[in-house]
């Protein structure tokens, strides 16, 4: 047991544990105003939820036995596990590190189902996925698995996180469908400022989630902070070089979204990588997801925050371009493309694609299940009038000099909100 790494895992946990709710601000920020408060509560309740699954379950199929495919019980209902040491930190601060990670995940494929799903049915896919999807295949990378055993390197997430998460949102927005209003008027972003927020807070937990995956207070966890702070500059770079040339107008959307696809095209090379390669790395992974995003506007695919552009596209280029930049001398057992070792793009490549397909079939299924004990989608007045209300109420913002709906609608169920009239 080390006290130096020990204390810097309690950190890079509080981090990443901040990141999902700064990802409620960024999407919340993103969304309609009647929708801001349902857009938010997609990521907080996965801190509950998918929080407690992970410790009663999820961990143990992630990161027990010796099983290729998934794990066994041996740490079921958190069994074992305790301040014993793993690796040089306690068994115990591990898990939760881990379970941090298990958490954004989930939260993450809620942005492309806004706005129309229904809340109880939403709870039930990302509780079931994190134990039937994200588990095993943060098993085959992390666990010891078949990725693991092919020779994949996935630093902190890019094929776990980003790419399994980008496949299940595209699956969800598929089945669940397109918003009722999609294509036939605005749907703007309401707050832009929580949008920018929300992007600079994930940024600041990003330290922990990229160079905490060293596991230790390491020189390599000193690398991955540094590639975590330049790869996402240079994809901000590119970005708002690309808004300029195509509207002459840069726009503060642009760079919030430049900033997460950076961090998200760095995840999985960052402690492989040198500083140079980071900034390289992260101006080639601007390209492919700017120019999604446009192609994806002009289809009839209602992928609300373009996570399959961001997270789908950019966890890819990280992954492959892992391959390509990945030196010896940062990791002591591996050459990049560049340096001798072209195989190993077709190892991240395989990877890549078995999260994909593994995730993509397995939320179809979770979600056809939840189907038919309850429907998945919010009624056509639910969506009008919005699911803040609908689903909650409560709203974002109150009407300025008039009584709130959700005073009117539901005091009963909040008993903090007094009526507005003498008579209600």
């Amino acid at each position: 047991m080390n006290q130096a790494d020990t204390a810097w895992m309690l950190i890079s946990t509080a981090l990443v544990l901040l990141m999902t709710p700064a990802l409620a601000f960024f999407y919340g920020g993103l969304t309609r105003s009647k929708n801001a408060l349902n857009t938010m509560m997609m990521s907080f309740i996965s801190l509950g939820f998918v929080g407690v699954a992970w410790a009663l379950i999820g961990y143990t199929l992630a990161f027990s036995g010796t099983n290729q495919w998934i794990g066994d019980l041996a740490n079921v209902f958190l069994n074992g596990v305790g301040l014993e040491a793993k690796g040089t930190i306690p068994h115990m601060l591990f898990m939760a590190f881990q379970g941090t990670f298990a958490i954004i995940t989930a939260a993450l494929i809620s942005g492309a189902i806004i706005e129309r799903m229904r809340f109880s049915a939403y709870v039930a896919f990302i509780t079931i996925w994190a134990i039937a999807i994200y588990a095993p295949i943060a098993h085959w990378v992390w666990g010891g698995g078949w990725l693991a055993q092919l020779g994949a390197f996935d630093f902190a997430g890019g094929t776990v996180v980003h790419v399994n998460a980008a496949a299940a949102a595209l699956v969800a927005a598929l089945v669940i469908g397109k918003r009722t209003d999609y294509g036939s008027s605005s749907i703007l972003p309401h707050n832009i400022p929580f949008a920018l927020l929300g992007a600079g807070l994930l940024w600041f937990g990003w330290f922990g989630f990229n160079a905490g995956s060293a596991l230790a207070a390491s020189p390599q966890a000193g690398l991955a902070f540094v590639t975590t702070m330049l790869a996402p500059a240079a994809t901000l770079v590119v970005w708002t070089l690309l808004d300029a040339m195509r509207t002459g107008k840069p726009s503060s959307v642009g760079c919030a979204t430049a900033i997460v696809v950076g961090l998200v095209a760095v995840t999985p090379a960052a402690g492989y990588i040198s500083p140079l390669s980071a900034i390289a790395l992260g101006a080639i992974a601007a390209l492919p997801s700017y120019f999604g995003i446009l192609v994806r506007a002009k289809t009839s695919l209602d992928d609300s925050l373009d996570v399959v552009a961001a997270h789908g596209l950019g966890g890819t280029v990280g992954a492959l371009l892992t391959g390509v930049f990945a030196e010896k001398a940062l990791n002591g057992a591996f050459d990049g493309a560049l340096f001798g070792n072209p195989g190993q793009v077709l190892v991240q490549g395989a990877a890549v694609l078995g999260a994909m397909l593994y995730s993509a079939a397995g939320t179809f299924v979770v979600l056809k299940l939840i189907g038919l004990v309850m429907p998945l989608r919010a009624t056509v007045s639910e969506e009008v009038e919005g699911l803040d209300i609908t689903a909650h109420g409560e709203e974002a913002y109150a009407p300025v000099g008039g009584s709130s709906p959700a005073e009117d609608v539901a005091p009963a169920a909040h008993p903090v909100l007094k009526p507005a009239r003498a008579d209600a």
